[in-house]
C-alpha cells in the first residue's frame, strides 16, 4: 500500500471524526447531545432535543462524511475494491472512535449508510428500505437500524460480491451490534423509547 493510500485512509478517518452532531448543536443554540438523551452524539439524539432541521442535518452530515471518504478513495486512490474499503471503515470508525470527542463518538449508522452508498447507490437503497419498514412496523429507531444494519452484508453480497466490500459490511455490522448493546437489552426488557418519544434536554448553559 503505497504512502498516498494510507494517506487517504488517514484523511478518511479525520474526515469521519467530524461530530457533525455537536457543531450542529451549537450552531442552532442548542444543548451539547452528549449531555441529555441516550448522551449519543448523533442524529437520533439531536431529533430528542425537538429541532428537526438540527437533526436532518446531523444525519445528512454524517452520512455525507462516509460517502466522501469512499469517493476520494475512488478518485484520488489506486483502482483496488480494498482501498476503497479501508477508506469506508476508516470513516466510520472516525465517526464511531473520533479524536475530536476523546474517542467517544456515535453509534455509526448514518456514517455507515453513507459508506455503503459510497460503495453502491443500490446497496444503500436496500439498506434505507429495510430501516424504513422496520421502524414503521415496530417503531424503535435502534430495531431497525439493527435489521438494517444485518441486512447490510447479505445486501453487498448478492449486488457487489467483492470480499473487500463484503467484509467492510461486516465489519461494520459488528461494530453497530457491539455499539447498540444497550439498546438490544432495553429491547428486550421493553423499555426502549419508541420513535416519537421525546426527552426534553436540560436547558443550554
Amino acid at each position: 500500500m503505497t504512502a498516498s493510500t494510507l494517506a487517504l485512509v488517514a484523511l478518511a478517518y479525520l474526515i469521519g471524526a467530524i461530530p457533525f452532531a455537536v457543531v450542529v448543536s451549537k450552531l442552532f443554540g442548542l444543548s451539547d447531545p452528549r449531555h441529555y438523551g441516550s448522551g449519543n452524539p448523533g442524529a437520533t439524539n439531536v431529533l430528542r432535543s425537538g429541532n428537526k432541521l438540527a437533526a436532518a442535518l446531523t444525519l445528512l452530515g454524517d452520512a455525507a462524511k462516509g460517502w466522501l471518504a469512499v469517493w476520494m478513495m475512488q478518485h484520488w486512490g489506486p483502482d483496488s475494491s480494498l482501498s476503497i474499503a479501508l477508506a469506508g471503515m476508516a470513516a466510520f470508525l472516525g465517526h464511531v472512535f473520533p479524536v475530536t470527542l476523546g474517542f467517544k463518538g456515535g453509534k455509526g449508522v448514518a456514517t455507515a449508510l453513507g459508506v455503503l452508498a459510497g460503495f453502491s447507490g443500490w446497496l444503500a437503497l436496500v439498506c434505507m428500505a429495510v430501516w424504513l419498514a422496520l421502524a414503521l412496523a415496530l417503531r424503535y429507531s435502534s430495531a431497525a437500524a439493527l435489521g438494517a444494519a444485518v441486512a447490510a452484508p447479505l445486501a453487498a453480497q448478492l449486488l457487489i460480491a467483492d470480499p473487500a466490500i463484503s467484509g467492510a459490511s461486516v465489519f461494520m455490522t459488528a461494530i453497530l451490534i457491539w455499539r447498540h448493546a444497550g439498546n438490544i437489552k432495553r429491547l428486550l426488557a421493553g423499555t426502549e423509547p419508541r420513535i416519537g418519544r421525546k426527552k426534553k434536554p436540560p436547558e443550554a448553559s
